[in-house]
């Protein structure tokens, strides 16, 4: 005989809103503490770019001394990624994300300490490893969010990329006003506090991951083979992924630090403009990724992407032109000159503003790849690419530099964003054109639209219809 259940009892549909309830509250938790820890660990990751001036003064350090301590940085915040992504979907992205909080407070506070050159090269190293966080937080919350959200969610969290301007604001008023002070009788002051601050706040961080965020985390792969982690990444499409996040991503991180010298070299302007008019870039590249993420989810992330690349080619074949105009001889032996071009400061800022927009958008467009092609490998997948994104931005500024030597313009640094631009978009299209005359052979030899066919087309079946992952 079938029981009711008393008034206290709750109905299944009451237990199920709770459930709901719950985990609402604990993607929320996840998305925004992770989002902050985020955005600290890659203010701390590229904080060498400001304190290199008063680095360099105190310890006499040359250009090239200095541009070491800042790509030991850069380096080790990329190498590690894909294990970061690994192992956060193994044994969740709490442990990892808190583990990382600590490890990049301590090799932060001890920046405050150096006093030698190979103490300050071994600790940007360490305070390097912050870089890796963004995979960890990527497959925290991808395994959190449903996947209707999933893009404007991991573009939200992607936004913490805006931590590149932190330093350039809160630096140097801080290192100018605390210069020749002691705090605490062991603290100085000048660039050495900037670190320590950051330090307290990632403990305070790494606390607050811990203590807020759901025990119980969610682990995709908790028991799953290694090698069928990895699996994913003999496909070409994650390769080729990664390849549009080293345009994307790694261009953004290596044109954040090459263009405050592009400032002072070509518009002759201060430093703390140079730092003013970069952040102008850096905001709308950070702060459009949740934008990105959600017209992902609404549109497509292909075509979010045919719109980044197709604004990316034409800002930098714009920036790439250089200055000139053009000479004619006339046959009385004189010469005059003729549709003189240059780029004002305003246009070029303008245009780098816009390359900045669709390098935010696109960001998120990319990762929203992921989950959607693999929902159980997200760590490995986006591990593969966050990591070659970032190496990216190792390697391009020394192409800035080479193709400038070569050519002796400046404007070849945005030559070499153009044909990296061109080739992914090329790539992506060829893909996507195989794609379609793979589930449309027929249409395989019309340019035109076809005439209509009378006899309707079978619907396919799942025995006929070709899985995408196998077209690639």
């Amino acid at each position: 005989m079938p029981v009711k259940p008393t008034p206290d009892d709750p109905t299944p549909d009451e237990t199920a809103a709770g459930q709901n309830s719950r985990d609402d509250r604990g993607r929320t938790r996840v998305l925004t503490l992770s989002t902050i820890g985020f955005t600290v660990m890659f203010a701390v990751w590229l904080m060498f770019g400001i304190l290199g001036k008063p680095i360099s003064d105190e310890f006499n350090l040359s250009e090239v001394q200095l541009s070491w301590i800042i790509a030991a940085a850069v380096l080790n915040g990329s190498l590690w990624r894909l294990p970061a992504g690994i192992v956060a979907d193994r044994i969740g992205g709490r442990r990892v994300m808190t583990a990382m909080l600590l490890l990049t407070a301590l090799a932060s506070f001890l920046v405050s300490l150096a006093n030698s050159y190979p103490m300050l090269l071994a600790l940007a190293f360490l305070v390097g490893f912050a870089g890796n966080s963004f995979t960890a937080g990527i497959a925290w919350n991808s395994a959190w969010q449903p996947r209707e959200k999933q893009g404007f969610a991991l573009g939200l969290f992607g936004a913490g990329n805006v931590g590149a301007s932190v330093t350039k604001f809160i630096g140097p008023p801080l290192i100018a006003g605390t210069a020749g002070a002691t705090y605490l009788g062991v603290i100085e002051g000048g660039w050495r506090l900037v670190p320590v601050v950051y330090a307290v706040l990632l403990l305070v961080l790494a606390a607050a991951t811990w203590f807020l965020t759901p025990r119980r985390d969610r682990v995709p792969s908790h028991g799953t083979p290694l090698r069928e982690q990895l699996e994913p990444l003999k496909q070409i499409r994650v390769w080729r992924f990664s390849l549009y996040y080293v345009a994307v991503f790694g261009a953004y991180v290596a044109l954040a630090a090459w263009l405050p010298t592009y400032y002072m070299n070509n518009y002759d302007v201060s430093l703390q403009t140079a730092a003013y008019l970069t952040a102008l870039y850096i905001f709308p590249a950070s702060l459009l990724r949740p934008v990105g993420g959600s017209l992902s989810d609404r549109l497509g992330a292909r075509r979010v992407m045919y719109w980044t690349f197709g604004l990316m080619l034409l800002s930098t074949g714009i920036l790439m032109m250089p200055p000139g105009h053009i000479v004619v001889d006339h046959p009385d032996g004189t010469q005059t000159s003729h549709l003189a071009y240059q780029l004002g400061i305003v246009p070029f800022t303008v245009l780098v503003v816009l390359l900045g927009c669709a390098m935010g958008v696109g960001k998120a467009a990319v990762y929203k790849h992921i989950p959607e092609y693999f929902p159980r490998q997200v760590g490995a997948v986006g591990g593969l690419v966050g990591m070659l994104g970032g190496l990216g931005g190792f390697f391009l500024p020394p192409m800035f530099a080479y193709t400038k030597a070569w050519t002796g313009l400046p404007s070849s640094t945005f030559l070499v964003l153009f044909i990296l631009t061109a080739i992914c978009a090329v790539w992506m299209h060829l893909t996507v054109v195989r794609m379609l005359h793979g589930e449309s052979p027929q249409l395989a030899d019309h340019f035109e639209k076809p005439e209509p066919v009378d006899q309707p087309t079978a619907p396919a079946t799942a025995a006929t219809r070709v899985p995408e992952e196998a077209r690639e």
